[in-house]
């Protein structure tokens, strides 16, 4: 039986907030990190996707910076106290809610600044005076360099999805921003994957840490049920539709690895019928947020996006998670299928598997410890066109075979095709010249007729054009003749 909340001794304030939210048991992760992060220590924590890491830091935090608290509207009294620093946009928007729903009943104040937005509004919210501020690193640095924020007060660092925080990506700003902020404070790093690398990087951030692991590192939910098809690349549409409908799921989230394919693959599935938006990085701000509310109330059915909505997005109630193209990393599987099964949740995950990814599912099953069973799955149009013998199947290379032996799989195979009929049986005909061998061409018989002293010309070559001259050409003198001298005119008296 998982401890209660009432059991911390939070501060009123904040329990009547979390009795607000219908929380009443704490899951492992903040029955384990809470009392740590109340004592001031770092903490290095890893625990499945879905089990409530937000609150695990949120509430210890909001905790301990309540002697901070204050009424006063001068933004010298409300420094930033707290830094929340997340990799994606929507993850900090959801983040910053969960804050000022846990800090509602404080004078504590919190905002979110974020990029692909107007930096006014931000920037007259920094002004204001903000104890927890969330952030994403780019952004956040170019408040530092406009001077918009300060951070030499900060008492608490928080690096939520840690492992995308600290990639190679991220690390340049990530030690940038470290740098404005005081030596003397306490990290907590969270995430649901930690490499060895990633721990190794970590551990010269953090001073002294807590390691705290509910699960075993990199593992996915329980409560998600995972199934693999065999599917060959141009058939992955008929077989997301048809297992949507087969399977009666209402939501979903569909990942492909491409923004291209992301946008083509929802403009497909608009055009057949299905209800779905496409989210990733190419969007703006603004149609990321509207695509992610719309499916929040369930005006959309599929949600078709890139890894950018794989990690940390709380969205309750999407039954199921489809793998549309295999990830290029194999943690981010464990991202992506942790959008479904949450908070204790039965979830399905669902990924098609072609030919060209065999080093990717090499990679997952290292990263998940066990092998990966491939399903063939038999598509519908398929089974029509065969006469609905449900022992044909569809390996994944459109070769059709039968598990109960060639003779019967050579008796299931389609009769083959009969030749086409020529066009025109006149070009089926072998070549045969007109003439003789002996017979000349009618040109020759032409210049034949002519005569010898002539020139011949042929009928077939058209005369040049005669056109009247306006000068006489001079004749022509032969050569050796000698011109007659004329007599010079008499002169006129």
């Amino acid at each position: 039986m998982n401890p209660a909340f009432s059991e911390l001794s939070l501060a009123e304030p904040l329990a009547r907030a979390v009795a607000e939210l219908g929380f009443s048991s704490m899951t492992p992760i903040q029955a384990q990190a809470i009392p740590v992060v109340l004592q001031g220590r770092d903490v290095m924590g890893a625990a499945q996707t879905g089990t409530g890491k937000t609150a695990a830091f949120s509430l210890p935090l909001l905790q301990r910076l309540l002697k901070h608290a204050s009424s006063s509207t001068s933004p010298a009294r409300h420094p930033v106290r707290a830094l929340v620093l997340l990799p994606t946009r929507e993850l900090a928007v959801q983040v910053a809610q969960q804050i000022e729903l846990y800090a509602k009943y404080t004078e504590l104040r919190s905002t979110v600044v974020f990029g692909g937005m107007d930096m006014k509004p931000q920037t007259a919210e920094l002004k204001r005076g903000v104890e927890v501020l969330v952030a994403t690193p780019g952004r956040l640095l170019d408040h530092i360099e406009a001077k918009n924020c300060v951070l030499n007060q900060v008492e608490y660092v928080v690096l939520d999805e840690a492992d995308r925080m600290l990639d190679i990506g991220f690390l340049p700003d990530l030690q940038r921003i470290l740098s404005y902020l005081p030596k003397q404070r306490t990290t907590l790093l969270f995430s649901a994957t930690f490499s060895t690398e990633i721990k190794r990087l970590a551990s010269s951030y953090l001073q002294d840490p807590v390691t705290i692991e509910v699960a075993r590192s990199n593992a996915t939910a329980a409560t998600i049920e995972q199934r693999f098809y065999r599917v060959e690349e141009n058939d992955k549409i008929q077989a997301l539709k048809q297992v949507l409908r087969e399977r009666t799921i209402g939501q979903a989230f569909v990942f492909v690895n491409s923004k291209l394919g992301c946008a083509r693959l929802a403009r497909s599935l608009e055009h057949d019928g299905l209800n779905s938006t496409a989210l990733h990085g190419d969007k703006s701000q603004d149609e990321r947020l509207k695509a992610l509310d719309s499916f929040k109330k369930g005006e959309v059915q599929l949600l078709v996006c890139t890894d950018v909505a794989a990690r940390g997005l709380d969205i309750k109630d999407v039954p199921a998670v489809f793998n549309f193209d295999l990830p290029f990393n194999a943690e981010d599987y464990v991202h992506r299928i942790g959008r479904t099964g949450r908070a204790g949740a039965s979830g399905l995950s669902f990924s098609f598997v072609c030919g060209r990814d065999t080093k990717s599912l090499a990679e997952l099953e290292k990263l998940l410890g066990k092998k990966v069973e491939v399903e063939p799955l038999e598509l519908e149009s398929d089974r029509r066109r065969f006469g609905g013998d449900p022992g044909r199947i569809n390996d994944g290379q459109r070769l059709w075979h039968d598990p109960r032996g060639s003779a019967e799989a050579r008796a299931l195979r389609p009769p083959p095709r009969a030749a086409r009929p020529a066009a025109d049986p006149f070009f089926e005909q072998p070549y045969q010249p007109k003439l003789a061998p002996e017979a000349k061409p009618e040109w020759e018989q032409q210049s034949a007729k002519a005569g010898a002293g002539t020139r011949s010309v042929s009928p077939f070559i058209r005369t040049k054009r005669k056109v009247a001259a306006l000068f006489k050409a001079a004749t022509p003198v032969a050569a050796g003749a000698e011109c007659e001298r004329q007599p010079d005119p008499e002169p006129v008296a």
